[in-house]
């Protein structure tokens, strides 16, 4: 029978072993075992990522090279046996590939960012291809199957 001295959480509720700031018979009162002063002992800390403790960080030691074309363009791509999976799957109804319907169909999953056609693959399907880019041998490829090709840049 369980008395109000006795009673006790149920197994597994309780996840914390310490409670900390509870007085010093606690044994974890004063400090709450954060030490003494310093930023760490302080409510709400948070250390930067790399921080080494005030030594100069890997990251600022390492010599910096390389360079980032700012004006990139990166450009989704989609090869032409894309196409054709697509295209025996009934998904361009009128024959037709754009950006927005490959948007629509989950086959490219920016919608602002430019959709190029790659030439992996054989297609056999008649499609009118619009897209912003295209590589030669896909165009090639597109055309002897009979679809037309159009770039929108």
């Amino acid at each position: 029978m369980k008395h109000i001295g006795n009673l006790s959480p149920a197994v597994g509720s309780r996840h914390k072993k310490k409670r900390v700031g509870r007085g010093a018979g606690s044994g974890h009162g004063g400090t709450s075992t954060r030490g003494h002063k310093g930023h760490q002992s302080r409510s709400g800390f948070s250390q930067s990522p790399g921080f080494e403790g005030g030594q100069m960080s890997l990251k600022r030691r390492l010599p910096k090279f390389g360079f980032t074309n700012i004006n990139r363009i990166e450009y989704q791509e989609i090869n032409v046996s894309v196409l054709q999976k697509l295209a025996d799957a009934k998904m361009f109804p009128d024959g037709t590939v754009n950006n927005e319907v490959l948007y629509k169909i989950g086959a490219v999953r920016k919608r602002l960012r430019p959709v190029k056609v790659l030439g992996n693959g054989e297609i056999t399907a008649k499609l009118n291809v619009a897209v912003d880019k295209i590589s030669a041998s896909a165009k090639q490829k597109i055309e002897l199957a009979g679809g037309a090709v159009s770039t929108n840049g």
